[in-house]
């Protein structure tokens, strides 16, 4: 008689655990008494009155779900309206909103590779960008992290249609891409640019206008943006920003819109909400960007090995995989949440703890989280 046909991945735990890598899931209260410097919340409106009171009129007004596809029955004049502003505040023509950002990163690269084309994508692109180039129909060539000649000679080996694909602000360190260089590299071979801004919406930018705005590009008509509801404007869901004959074809081509069931009316009223908010109070974009600052400044004086934050996020290094999980257990401990990242989660295979800066953080917060840091490292 055969073994179990799971077998493998029992093989496939103990190797995780032999090398450190196991990962569990960890629930959180309602009223979680950690300071949290691991989430995405950057401008810290996720529990914004206003953010959360929009929420629930949402679902007052149009239920708890979407009810179908944004094609069938889950586009709502909420979805429109959050569509319509999204644009004109990043500067784009048009705007679609998907369930999340991971499905709008698929839905982006999927659509505007077909059959016979090329992706260009940085070895360093976020894990949503990767699968995407490996669903795509086109070719898929990887180059070296943020660098414009590499594209440039990627480009020089193929005649046909091309899209170079790039994070705006890189996940793992907080690294901002070489936009104006990646988008002359394009311009040079007549290839479209597409950036995820998932980590510059909401921080980079006149009033947190995002990346492409920040550098000129948006509303350019070889540039196509996408963007997450969850991490800036402390909601769900993602979009795609371009041209509004490319969000045409997406509607039309982009198999996580079509079969996909629409936003949940709740996280579209959120979103809107917060957006408004930003615009309203563009400081915040400029707050989250001083406490990245501030963290990298005060964490390096002390010796420890830091990135320079170029939007929200500060990438401290850690020795190994088991330190950097014993460092942020340690952090836990006392009272202070940090991100961990280790392989496979990073593609240089170096473990570090990963901080997000965030807008509300107080000087007397900031002032803990470091002193926490510093004295779990010891």
């Amino acid at each position: 008689m055969s073994g179990s046909p799971f077998e493998w991945i029992d093989e496939q735990a103990r190797a995780r655990r032999r090398a450190g890598l196991v990962r569990t899931l960890r629930p959180r209260p309602a009223d979680s008494p950690l300071l949290d410097l691991a989430g995405n919340d950057y401008l810290g409106l996720a529990r914004h009155p206003e953010v959360t009171e929009a929420a629930a009129s949402a679902v007052r007004a149009w239920g708890a779900g979407a009810t179908g596809s944004r094609l069938v029955s889950g586009s709502t004049e909420l979805h429109a309206e959050l569509e319509r502003e999204l644009a004109e505040f990043c500067g784009f023509e048009s705007a679609l909103v998907f369930s999340s950002g991971y499905a709008a990163n698929l839905a982006a690269v999927t659509a505007l590779a077909p059959h016979g084309s090329l992706v260009v994508s940085d070895a360093g692109n976020h894990a949503s960008l990767i699968d995407g180039c490996r669903l795509a129909r086109g070719t898929t060539q990887v180059v070296a992290h943020a660098d414009p000649d590499a594209v440039r000679k990627a480009l020089g080996t193929h005649a046909g249609p091309a899209v170079v694909v790039s994070d705006t602000v890189f996940s793992v360190d907080g690294d901002a891409a070489p936009l104006t260089g990646l988008a002359a590299a394009c311009r040079e071979y007549g290839a479209a640019l597409l950036v995820d801004d998932a980590h510059g919406l909401g921080v980079l930018g006149d009033g947190g206008r995002g990346a492409p705005h920040a550098v000129g590009l948006a509303g350019a008509p070889d540039v196509v943006t996408t963007v997450t509801l969850s991490k800036s404007l402390g909601s769900q869901g993602g979009a795609v920003l371009g041209p509004a004959h490319v969000i045409d074809h997406l509607v039309n081509a982009a198999r996580t819109f079509i079969f996909d069931t629409g936003l949940a009316p709740a996280a579209a009223g959120a979103a809107l909400a917060a957006l408004r908010l930003l615009r309203r109070e563009p400081e915040r974009a400029t707050r989250a960007r001083g406490v990245a600052t501030t963290l990298h400044e005060r964490l390096t004086a002390e010796g420890l090995e830091a990135v320079r934050p170029d939007a929200a996020v500060v990438s401290v290094r850690a020795p190994s995989p088991e330190r950097a999980v014993r460092w942020a257990a340690d952090c836990r401990e006392a009272g202070l949440a940090v991100g961990c990242f280790r392989p496979p989660s990073v593609p240089d295979g170096i473990s570090r703890l990963r901080l997000t800066a965030r807008a509300d953080l107080t000087d007397g917060q900031l002032d803990r989280a470091v002193r926490v840091i510093i004295e779990a490292r010891r």
